[in-house]
């Protein structure tokens, strides 16, 4: 890894999706710090995720602060759909099964949605972001975005469940949104600017 300059804090990132590694650092400019992924660290054991996405959240970014004792960050985010009585939730990024991709989970979530109509399409997307020092500190935020489900795909952007999401207040799904857009709408961008407004306030007690 390259050095990290000395008026500047290092952020590692608990995931290796490098579209979340990269909606974080957008959604996170200016804050005096350089936000990193995994790449080039030793592998992390990370704790089983259950049905809670504050726990899954907090979990993640302990076992990277503990383990490489450095600031972790991690999140936790989840499509609840109405007509599904809020699945699938914490599990999304395991719908159907964990062995199927995102392309995959979405044919699974129009399958289970064929038949309903766009009146009873409801979801919505959460994020809750949490931040972990090596001293045990924990920041904690939450984000939402609410909208439907739509019956096929829309778009090429972003990734997982956005080509067949929209949200409120835009004719376009969340994969037709340009990155400005999506940073502005969604439940990850609304979890990261709670979050970098709190650490403004809180880098240097943390580091």
């Amino acid at each position: 890894m390259t050095p990290v300059p000395a008026d500047r804090l290092r952020v590692l990132v608990a995931t290796s999706n490098r579209g979340k590694v990269g909606e974080i650092r957008a959604l996170l400019a200016g804050l005096p710090a350089e936000i990193c992924s995994l790449d080039g660290f030793p592998p992390i054991a990370f704790p089983q995720e259950g049905a809670d996405y504050e726990r899954n959240a907090v979990g993640k970014a302990r076992a990277v602060a503990e383990q490489l004792g450095e600031l972790a960050l991690a999140d936790d985010s989840g499509l609840e759909v109405a007509a599904l009585a809020g699945a699938p939730g914490p599990f999304s990024a395991r719908y159907g099964g964990p062995d199927l991709d995102d392309a995959a989970r979405v044919d699974h979530l129009l399958r289970e949605l064929a038949g309903v109509p766009a009146e009873q399409r409801d979801a919505r997307f959460v994020c809750l972001a949490a931040l972990v020092a090596p001293t045990g500190a924990v920041i904690t935020v939450r984000g939402e975005c609410n909208g439907r489900i739509l019956t096929a795909r829309r778009g090429v952007g972003g990734f997982g469940y956005d080509p067949v999401f929209q949200p409120d207040g835009y004719e376009q799904s969340m994969a037709e949104l340009s990155a400005e857009q999506k940073n502005r709408v969604s439940h990850r961008g609304r979890a990261f600017r709670l979050l970098r407004e709190r650490l403004l306030d809180r880098l240097d007690a943390l580091a």
